[in-house]
């Protein structure tokens, strides 16, 4: 392509990737797949790449990039970014009310911008020709720190202004937050890889913006809202209502709550509907935030020595209270997970009264250093499950003891294991445990295990709370009268089931090393662990040097694959299987020589049309290849379908060569 017409379509891609980044951060209105705006994407990349000269500061793609910060830069507001007056009280905000009038010399009602005051870490952008030029944190108001290379990384922030009519110097003012859904998976996710779990979703904002490595905030799922304005060469607009619609416009994403209410009576009216429904906002919020709406009313008010006289944060009811450690005990969950538990003297926070607070894992006990006795802070948000966040060192009682991690699991007596380089300890009665029932049966059922059609979630259920299925063996006891009996069940459907679990006795060895359900077994180990071992008596009498002997499979995995079958519970499941018909059949031997695709790793994705990724999977493997669920630097391959989404872009950022579905076809032919 010549240098004229790349020029002309990175700045159309550019146009085109910004207008849907618009769509789905700011509107939640996408327009196009995910597919399709990857490969809008990659065409811009591989432009860049053969013409950096035509890189520009806001492209889509320079969102990360830069280099880690040793430190970050000070930044002095050149509009101070003050704080707010808090009330607690109804007639702490009537007093702030007949103030405003007062000083506006009016006894007329006052017209209030309201919105929910955000629970995160207020920022500031300063967009120059409207491209952002930099981003500030407040600091102490008058010096703040410089976070421009983080801030670039969050997809609600604009890198350019959409539209017309911004000033040629803009400071946007407001709230980079994380939403609760995502803190809860951001946790989940340290925590599974040994890192502690974030306190609140604004100390995970705080720190996600404070990283000198900005790769590392583009991981973390920060959102930004605007609530202001700081430096401005010509006024916006003459009411802040009417601020905010621009500022939309120009490619912010605004408040959905948001609203202009006339009077004091409508500012509580406001408050107690946030209030009621605080716990299904998707965001932690500390209270209501008040502003009169005129800014030339507001110029008039002015401000006190620390806070503006036209706005007040009027606080919500804390979601922390204190509260005493009664007793620790250790509470099993559906994958085995053994979590440590805080009894407290009941207690109420956010209008809910909290018992039990979860202590997280082991490590977390200890970096807390949470004992019996202990006087501590217990947070709760939304129907999160309460947590102790903090204990209370000063008023520690003498004799407040340790808590200790059982040996055994307390459900089922079997034992119990952490694995090293994990943060969990679990219990390894996978098959027997019955806080782990109902999970086991559902994986054992489903269609890449054991593939029973009709036995969904709400049968399963019935058929635990019956009494019917103490392990997944009982499945192949079951007789028709007692399922027809069953809610929604019926002769008809129970014989069915009946048919399912005769046909599904007859089963490849790898099938049924994945329904056993084993951590960190997934598919393609399965199929690895049958090819190799061959026979289900070979893979569980292998000793963790003998498992790891196996291709794709590590120290970890050796080890909880050995946990796992050394279980007594485990084998004697097994052996009641086998006894029930189950047959899980032996791995053939090959013929000598070398199959085409020995040692090949092969990643499927997308949708194929002559088969489903399930046959291709296993037409691979028949020719000797490992399949792979995730692209890594050790993929020999990709085979790419319609819509394949982020494994390509991985594949192609790797340069691991990707097939088409007739380049697949002629590769297994």
């Amino acid at each position: 392509m010549k240098t004229g017409q790349a020029k002309k379509r990175a700045r159309e891609l550019r146009d085109l990737l910004n207008y849907h980044n618009y769509r789905y951060y700011v509107l939640d209105s996408p327009e196009i797949s995910d597919a399709e705006y990857d490969r809008l994407f990659r065409e811009l990349q591989a432009l860049e790449e053969n013409h950096p000269e035509l890189v520009t500061p806001d492209s889509p793609t320079q969102r990360v990039g830069a280099e880690p910060l040793e430190a970050f830069g000070q930044v002095r507001h050149s509009v101070p970014m003050t704080s707010m007056d808090d009330a607690f009280e109804e007639s702490e905000v009537r007093d702030w009310d007949r103030r405003v009038r007062q000083g506006l010399a009016s006894s007329a009602s006052v017209s209030y911008t309201v919105e929910p005051k955000f629970d995160g870490v207020s920022v500031s952008l300063r967009y120059e020709n409207g491209s952002l030029a930099r981003a500030s944190t407040r600091g102490d108001g008058t010096t703040g720190e410089d976070v421009t290379s983080n801030v670039r990384t969050i997809n609600t922030v604009p890198l350019r202004l959409r539209g017309t009519g911004w000033p040629g110097v803009l400071e946007v003012r407001g709230e980079v937050v994380i939403p609760k859904e995502d803190f809860e998976r951001l946790n989940a996710e340290r925590l599974k890889h040994g890192e502690s779990a974030f306190a609140n979703p604004r100390n995970a904002a705080a720190g996600s913006l404070r990283q000198l490595d900005p790769h590392v905030t583009a991981t973390r799922p920060l959102t930004f809202f605007p609530w202001g304005l700081g430096e401005l060469l010509v006024p916006v607009a003459p009411r802040y209502s009417q601020v905010a619609r621009r500022l939309k416009q120009w490619g912010f994403r605004v408040s959905e709550f948001l609203e202009v209410v006339h009077g004091i009576d409508a500012c509580f009216t406001y408050y107690q509907d946030m209030l009621s429904g605080r716990n299904a906002l998707p965001f932690e919020i500390d209270g209501v935030v008040y502003k009169v709406d005129d800014l030339a009313a507001r110029e008039q008010l002015g401000f006190t020595a620390r806070a503006p006289r036209w706005a007040l944060a009027h606080k919500l009811p804390a979601h922390e209270e204190t509260t005493q450690v009664e007793e620790i005990i250790a509470s099993v969950g559906r994958t085995g997970a053994i979590t440590p538990v805080a009894i407290l003297r009941p207690v109420q926070v956010g209008g809910v009264t909290v018992s039990r607070a979860t202590l997280h894992n082991e490590d977390e006990l200890q970096r807390k250093d949470v004992r019996i006795g202990d006087t501590v802070v217990v947070r709760r948000a939304g129907d999160v499950i309460p947590e102790v966040v903090s204990v209370v060192r000063s008023k520690r009682p003498k004799r407040a003891r340790r808590f200790k991690m059982p040996d055994m699991c307390p459900v089922c007596g079997s034992d119990v294991v952490r694995l090293p380089g994990e943060a969990a300890t679990r219990c390894t009665g996978g098959l027997f445990c019955p806080a782990q029932r109902r999970e086991a049966i559902r994986h054992f059922a489903s269609r890449r295990a054991m593939d029973i059609d009709g036995l969904g979630d709400k049968l399963v259920q019935q058929l635990d709370e019956q009494g019917l299925v103490r392990d997944i063996a009982d499945l192949y006891r079951l007789d028709t009268t007692a399922v027809a009996g069953l809610e929604r069940m019926g002769e008809k459907s129970a014989e069915n089931l009946m048919r399912q679990l005769e046909k599904s006795k007859k089963v490849n060895l790898a099938r049924f090393l994945y329904a056993l359900g084993i951590k960190d077994v997934g598919e393609a180990t399965a199929q690895t662990l049958a090819k190799h071992f061959r026979t289900l008596r070979n893979v569980t009498q292998a000793s963790v040097d003998q498992l790891q002997q196996v291709s794709d499979v590590g120290p970890v995995v050796a080890q909880s694959i050995h946990a796992f079958f050394r279980e007594k519970h485990n084998r004697d499941v097994i052996s009641k299987l086998k006894k029930t018909g189950v047959t899980p059949m032996d791995v053939a031997v090959e013929p000598s020589g070398k199959q085409s695709l020995e040692n090949k790793t092969f990643v499927v994705t997308g949708t194929l049309s002559s088969m489903t990724r399930d046959e291709a999977k296993a037409r691979l493997q028949a020719l000797g290849a490992n399949v792979a669920g995730s692209v890594s630097k050790q993929t020999d391959y990709v085979v790419v379908g319609v819509d394949p989404g982020s494994k390509a872009t991985r594949a192609a950022e790797l340069g691991v060569t990707m097939l088409g579905e007739k380049q697949l076809l002629k590769l297994i032919k």
